[in-house]
């Protein structure tokens, strides 16, 4: 159920993204839409101004045509004026007196003639140098238009990328989230399956145990009064004070410690980031050593840290040796399990090294309170890091002395009694709880140092992406050791329960008690490989007396040879019947197991591939289940191997006849046991069979609870992805407001270089006004002249 709310909480949170995005993508058409609508307004601008200036030039063109036509006008009164000047000289003799009045006249319209010349020249100089600014001018405007159109395309072009990549996303999130939605479903229906199958095993179970309990107390009961030879009347054999040898305990050890070692595994990967990730953030912060030296201390502390691997990986590597020191043919137990003397050794060269860093620790915080930007929350999130990393180590410490009393009793026998090994285990696993609690408490303070620390404004990319990756190895550390801590809770009945005593003493088992269990063992073993070779099979009690009977008949002796060779012969066709069966049996079996591989392989590679990734844990996990169901296959031959055994004793025992003439009565009395017999052997056969059942569904349910473990590790996968997502888009957003706050200012600058170029339009309009005017005199006085 807490998958399944984790999964909706998940779901919520994408659909709350989802509109973010759809509302953010509104935004951006909007400003798109603005952007396209000033770009056309701007566009209509141009071409009204382009109409001006045509308008303009050819007003130019006219001005320039009206000046040719003054300039040769005053060419052609240039030419009369010496025309009359010549004139002038030849009848100066006839009226000198009345010419010279008209000879001034002539001489001030030479003068005034000779100044409007002057001034037409100067105003052609002054419009043709008017012209070529404005030709200037307006190419220059052409020039910075055609860059802003280029730069409008572009950024269109890269709303139109972003906008596609939203999308992209948002169909890739919701394809996701349906496929999770159906995963969960169909997981949701096979835990439910399962559930209700180990429900209806476990009935079973209690219901075949209840009519065996019943059952073997009847059979017992008739054994015990009617069966003279009982292996019980002579304690001296059960006089020997060794443990039977615990297979499930073994199994079960051997499962323990393989899942204690992927969670170590776990650990060690998260100590090792951490320690890595806050070496680099000293080189990093307060100073960077790239640009400047950082303090004696800090290098001090950079190089410890740097160390770290030598201290860590001998955790993974010891309890390695110690997982594969667990075997099926092994005794485990606290007094010989050698092992984990070597990993508490390691355990404790950790913990000093924990211990020799923290001082370290503890002067680099203070140094990052002592930087000139550190405020005052940065202070107070400094100060309780220290409080957490203080209280971190000490955890550590008590770890390391609960982990050395548990290795105690390897090195020393009867160091610890039963009961102090219980409340060891017991404080190891609060010790666990508590260090997973000062995890979980730096972690949060670390986040809330991160967020602080991103609104400083000298915080570097460099620094942000170090403390990401802080924060994602806190995280891993704080998910591995809270599993590490439920594991050991879940399993403290386990730990604490002695699962090899010796028969009527509570004092736990020492070594050479395990060695003579293991010698027994293997002599018990290569006994009964040794009978079933050597004995010839038991012949049936019923059968042994019919023979008796024909043997003391010597009437009926060849009637009896003859009957029993037909019942051989008859035997020999009905083992031969049961055979093929068998064979057949197998053969299907092989076809089943060969389909059901082929199933789990095409369900792994389709999990793989929907994943896009992490197929190792999906093939540790389908190892795990095949040698789950290897190992239910081996103890369901071995139980079967064990009643055939238990059933030719009986037989064996049932062979022996009390007197030499058996009567009707004590032959009904046989006939009864051999048939009880058989009875008790099909349901011990039954009771075999549920519990390979029980264990295959056990194993069924462990292999989906790491199917489950995975789908979480995917989950926290995609919980990354969708928050780098997130950080992308908001760099993202960013970008754009730049860009559109730039735009606007380069817009709001062209507005202002419009507006001089009309004032400067506005005064050359004026200057050719003045122009006209002045050429219109001029034309009215030359025909007044």
């Amino acid at each position: 159920m807490a998958n399944v709310t984790d999964l909706q909480t998940k779901y919520s949170k994408l659909a709350q993204e989802y509109s973010k995005l759809r509302a953010q993508n509104q935004v951006l058409k909007k400003a798109v839409v603005d952007e396209q609508g000033n770009s056309a307004s701007f566009k209509e601008q141009l071409k009204q101004r382009d109409q001006s200036l045509r308008k303009q030039e050819q007003e130019m063109d006219s001005l320039s045509f009206r000046n040719q036509q003054l300039a040769k006008r005053v060419e052609l009164l240039q030419e009369e004026l010496a025309v009359s000047e010549a004139k002038g000289k030849k009848g100066k003799s006839k009226a000198d007196s009345p010419s010279q009045h008209g000879l001034e006249t002539q001489s001030v319209f030479d003068e005034d003639l000779q100044k409007k010349i002057e001034e037409n020249e100067r105003l052609h100089i002054q419009f043709y140098e008017a012209g070529e600014q404005h030709r200037r001018q307006e190419a220059e405007l052409t020039t910075r238009l055609q860059e802003l159109e280029n730069d409008s395309e572009q950024h269109q072009a890269v709303v139109d990328g972003l906008t596609t990549k939203y999308m992209e996303t948002i169909e890739r999130l919701q394809s996701d989230k349906a496929r999770l939605e159906v995963k969960s479903q169909t997981l949701e229906r096979e835990a439910k399956e399962c559930r209700m199958r180990t429900e209806e095993c476990q009935q079973q179970l209690r219901l075949s145990q209840s009519e065996l309990n019943r059952q073997v107390k009847q059979s017992s009961s008739v054994i015990q009064e009617k069966v003279p030879f009982n292996d019980t009347k002579f304690s001296g054999y059960n006089s020997l004070n060794v443990p039977p040898h615990n297979r499930r305990h073994q199994l079960k050890a051997r499962d323990v410690a393989g899942q204690a070692l992927s969670f170590i595994q776990d650990l060690v990967a998260a100590l090792l980031n951490f320690h890595s990730y806050t070496e680099q953030r000293v080189h990093i912060y307060p100073l960077d050593s790239s640009i400047e030296p950082i303090s004696p201390l800090n290098q001090k502390f950079s190089q410890y840290l740097h160390e770290n691997a030598a201290f860590v990986r001998p955790l993974e590597d010891s309890f390695l040796q110690l997982q594969q020191s667990i075997t099926e043919d092994t005794v485990t137990v606290l007094e010989t399990v050698v092992k984990l003397k070597s990993f508490a050794d390691n355990f404790s060269s950790y913990t000093h090294f924990l211990q020799k860093i923290l001082p370290y620790q503890l002067k680099s915080l203070e140094e990052e309170c002592d930087a000139p930007l550190c405020t005052a929350a940065l202070t107070v999130k400094n100060q309780e890091l220290q409080s957490d990393m203080k209280r971190v180590t000490s955890v550590f410490e008590k770890l390391q002395s609960y982990i050395n009393l548990l290795a105690l009793p390897s090195v020393r026998q009867d160091a610890m009694p039963q009961s102090s090994t219980s409340a060891v285990f017991t404080q190891l696993a609060a010790c666990l709880h508590s260090l997973q609690d000062a995890i979980k408490e730096m972690s949060k303070h670390y986040n809330q140092k991160a967020g602080l620390e991103q609104e400083l404004p000298t915080i570097t990319q460099k620094l942000r992406t170090t403390t990401e990756c802080l924060l994602g190895s806190l995280g891993s550390l704080t998910s591995s050791t809270g599993k590490i801590a439920t594991f050991f809770s879940n399993n403290l009945d386990f730990f604490t329960s002695s699962g090899y005593s010796p028969r009527g003493s509570t004092l736990a088992l020492n070594p050479l008690q395990a060695e003579s269990m293991l010698a027994n063992k293997k002599k018990a073993a290569a006994y009964i490989h040794a009978v079933k070779k050597a004995r010839p099979q038991s012949v049936p009690y019923r059968e042994a007396l019919a023979n008796r009977r024909i043997l003391t008949s010597s009437t009926e002796s060849r009637e009896g040879l003859t009957q029993q060779v037909q019942q051989s012969q008859d035997k020999i066709a009905r083992l031969e019947q049961e055979k093929e069966h068998w064979l057949l049996e197998v053969q299907l079996g092989k076809v089943r197991l060969e389909k059901e591989n082929q199933r789990i392989a095409d369900l792994e590679v389709q999990l793989a591939a929907a994943q896009g990734g992490s197929p190792n844990s999906y093939s540790v996990a389908a190892s795990t289940l095949a040698q789950s169901h290897e190992e239910s296959e081996q103890e369901e031959n071995a139980a079967g191997k064990e009643t055939a055994l238990c059933t030719s004793l009986v037989g064996m025992l049932c062979t022996t006849p009390t007197v030499e003439n058996v009567g009707d009565e004590e032959s009904r009395e046989q006939l009864i046991k051999t048939h009880y017999m058989a009875r008790v052997g099909e349901l011990t056969t039954q009771l075999q069979i549920s519990d390979s059942k029980a264990v295959h569904f056990h194993s069924e349910c462990r292999a989906l609870a790491k199917r489950l473990a995975i789908a979480e590790k995917s989950r926290e996968t995609l919980t990354e992805e969708v928050k780098l997502a997130n950080q992308k888009i908001t760099r993202l957003q960013d970008e754009l407001a730049t860009t559109k706050r730039s735009y606007e200012d380069q817009l709001s600058m062209m507005s202002d270089h419009l507006c001089s170029m009309n004032e400067t339009l506005s005064k050359q309009r004026e200057e050719i006004d003045t122009l006209k005017l002045g050429s219109k005199g001029n034309a009215k006085k030359n025909k007044g002249r």
